[in-house]
């Protein structure tokens, strides 16, 4: 990995700590748990995603160009990332950690020999699944 381990790729301490005190002051972690922000970003997905259904290729490599289309792909992708910051939180799972994890376990899985150039997967037995 190109990466130091000592080097953060994600760093969201400070963004955590703001969505919990969003929370605290509207009285919503009771609202949420694991699975109720797991729902949520699920949601958020399907909103960017709702966005991109009908357009071509070549549609959506360009859609952040227009501005009405940009601001809207602007707003999913930034509840996506809240949704995911605060589950990560409630969690208490470190995202910087987990990024480096998942990053190694890819380059294991898609070495850049063997996949450049190629979307498809290799099989890999259940345990290095992902």
């Amino acid at each position: 990995m190109p990466n130091s381990t000592n080097t953060p790729l994600v760093d969201v301490k400070n963004l955590q700590r703001v969505l919990r005190d969003f929370a605290t002051e509207r009285d919503w972690e009771q609202f949420h748990s694991p699975k109720n922000l797991a729902m949520a970003l699920s949601g958020e997905v399907g909103e960017l995603t709702e966005i991109f259904q009908w357009m071509t290729e070549a549609e959506s490599r360009e859609a952040a160009h227009k501005p009405e289309l940009a601001q809207a792909i602007s707003e999913e992708l930034a509840d996506v990332l809240l949704y995911l910051v605060r589950l990560s939180d409630v969690l208490g799972i470190d995202l910087d950690q987990a990024t480096k994890s998942k990053l190694a376990i890819n380059a294991r899985k898609y070495p850049a020999d063997q996949s450049k150039g190629s979307s498809q997967k290799r099989y890999l037995p259940t345990a290095e699944k992902d």
